[in-house]
């Protein structure tokens, strides 16, 4: 199962945003993400959707990929919680598989800016979709 899980998702998406994936643990990721002036809305602060999207992709890399490295799962819930407005220079986001079903995956995930303040907080639900 871990062989599995060293590949992470590449998808164009993931690529722009600049994701950087390590694997910590068998059910665990932590991405970063560089902010890019793009990525700030007009109070200032890193766009809700860029964070989510940060969440999102790193729950779903807890889970790895099929055997043509493709995507296993698809999201069915999401839920994010802004606790503070994102500035800096990058944000990293830990993510953690929770419980996995056979067909859902249930996971958390934490979003800290750089000096390891706590941004944002989600989990999320994943359909395995192989």
């Amino acid at each position: 199962m871990i062989g599995e899980r060293t590949v992470f998702i590449q998808q164009p998406f993931d690529e722009f945003l600049g994701f950087q994936y390590e694997r910590t643990d068998d059910k665990s990721v932590r991405v970063v993400l560089p902010i890019k002036q793009l990525y700030i809305n007009s109070f200032g602060v890193v766009h809700g959707g860029i964070i989510s999207s940060l969440a999102d992709v790193a729950m779903c890399n807890t889970v790895g990929v099929d055997e043509n490295n493709r995507q296993k799962v698809v999201t069915v819930d999401l839920n994010v919680s802004f606790l503070k407005g994102a500035k800096g220079e990058c944000l990293v986001a830990y993510a953690h598989a929770v419980k996995e079903g056979r067909n859902l995956t249930h996971a958390d995930c934490l979003i800290y800016d750089e000096k390891d303040q706590l941004i944002a907080k989600a989990k999320g639900v994943f359909f395995n979709n192989s």
